[in-house]
């Protein structure tokens, strides 16, 4: 049996890829639940305001968006890396010569 060695760029892409999935998925699961338990079915009489937002709004969707961009600051500029792909490789193929073209020394 082969044993396949994946690459460390692919690896740590991976990684990176998966907390960031990880970091969504924690802020949806709890924006969805708290907004269903606390936004539906209230009276007017109950409803406060935070910040110009009704509060389950703040609590809800602001505060757990707002953590999350927070938290995307060092994720960008400290955890992911920018690793070199490999040699360069030139797209654009050089000038056609026309042959017919006469050159002078």
């Amino acid at each position: 049996m082969t044993h396949i060695v994946e690459d460390t760029l692919v690896r740590r892409a991976r990684r990176e890829a998966a907390l960031a999935l990880a970091i969504w998925l924690v802020a949806c699961v709890y924006s969805v639940t708290f907004c269903y338990l606390n936004g539906y079915e209230r009276t007017v009489d109950s409803l406060t305001f935070v910040l110009w937002f009704p509060d389950w709004v703040f609590w809800g969707i602001v505060v757990p968006w707002s953590i999350c961009i927070l938290l995307s600051l060092p994720f960008a500029y400290r955890l992911m890396g920018d690793e070199p792909l490999g040699e360069a490789v030139d797209s654009e193929e050089p000038p056609a010569s026309d042959e017919h073209e006469v050159q002078h020394a």
